[in-house]
């Protein structure tokens, strides 16, 4: 990454959030700002240097060089802050985020990088301050972050400052609302909490249950024709991928277009694994292919049942933003257990 000489140099981990199923209303405790669908990024400015580095503590950069520029112009010249990579773009006659679009950025060719940069823009939406050019705010509470965080910016057009509000009865309202702007939910932090790097101390309402997962093999659908499922793993605590489901019904045109996506994956030619019998049917062919554990897919489901899915999933998007070794059971959504008899009236 580049050289620059700040208060806060990267790498920096940045704090993360762990999900709840409702916008958290104790008064006074919380700031709530939307959940922007992007890429997570930490942006080091040192005059003409910037650093834009991602959640996984890779560089940015050279994907989004569009983006570089337009720190320089609206950001003060030193400083380090928070937020969101997004491509917003009119759709449906709205403007809209693109996780697509975005998705696109990130490509191997420079040609196409600088094509891209010009036909689908890039933008940054501020939510955190880590380090003015002289001090590290990280220990300092949130709605301090804030203020200084409003003099860092000097938004133009790329680059811009999260709403945000106290009132839970608002943030309740943005769940719903900012949905048909393809946000994806609300955060909530605590008023007096510092920057805690690498710590789930935020927490996030979206508008389903989700998970990122690292895929680790697939079955061929039963026609013979493209992939049938695909296998989910998260790390344990002990640092162990361990299977946790597996995402199905897809289209014809999906399950070919996955297959060719994940077939060069394959650990080897002819290795095959036998998978857990079905107890529903048991005449069902439970092999699976095993692949090297690289991609990660976004997944929505509705419950855990031990420590799996309790029912097939949903896959919704590759993510390759995300680093297959951060896909833990941490991120999952752990509801409240209670006794059958604390349940039960009489």
């Amino acid at each position: 990454m580049g050289d620059v000489d700040l208060p806060v140099v990267p790498p920096v981990e940045p704090m993360l959030a762990k999900a709840v199923q409702s916008v958290p209303a104790e008064p006074g405790v919380w700031c709530y700002q939307p959940k922007w669908d992007g890429f997570r990024a930490l942006v080091f400015r040192d005059h003409d240097e910037v650093v834009l580095q991602s959640r996984t503590g890779k560089d940015l950069g050279r994907y989004f060089p569009d983006l570089l520029d337009a720190v320089r112009v609206e950001t003060t010249a030193r400083c380090v802050l928070d937020g969101e990579i997004v491509v917003p773009r009119p759709i449906g006659g709205r403007t809209r985020l693109d996780w697509e679009a975005l998705s696109q950025r990130i490509h191997p060719a420079q040609s196409r990088v600088r094509l891209l940069a010009e036909q689908t823009p890039a933008h940054f939406i501020a939510f955190d301050a880590l380090a003015t050019g002289t001090d590290d705010v990280m220990g300092e509470p949130f709605t301090t972050r804030a203020t200084v965080l409003a003099e860092l910016l000097s938004p133009q057009r790329f680059c811009h400052l999260t709403g945000a509000t106290e009132d839970p009865e608002v943030a309740a309202h943005w769940l719903t609302t900012f949905e048909g702007a393809g946000l994806d939910g609300v955060v909530a932090k605590r008023r007096d909490g510092a920057y805690l790097a690498g710590k789930r101390d935020m927490v996030k309402v979206k508008h389903h249950r989700d998970a990122d997962c690292v895929v680790m093999g697939y079955r061929v659908h039963k026609s013979g024709a493209g992939l049938g499922s695909l296998l989910l793993g998260l790390y344990n605590d002990d640092g162990e991928l361990q299977m946790v489901g597996g995402a199905a019904s897809f289209t014809t045109a999906q399950r070919r277009r996955l297959l060719d996506e994940v077939e060069p994956l394959r650990v080897g030619p002819d290795v095959v694994r036998e998978g857990e019998p079905s107890r529903w049917n048991s005449a069902a062919d439970k092999r699976w292919i095993p692949i090297r554990p690289e991609r990660v897919a976004e997944v929505a489901y509705d419950q855990m049942e031990g420590e799996r899915f309790r029912h097939t999933v949903k896959f919704l998007r590759w993510r390759p933003d995300r680093d297959p070794s951060s896909c833990t059971f941490a991120q999952l959504d752990t509801p409240l257990r209670y006794d059958l008899a604390d349940v039960l009236q009489g």
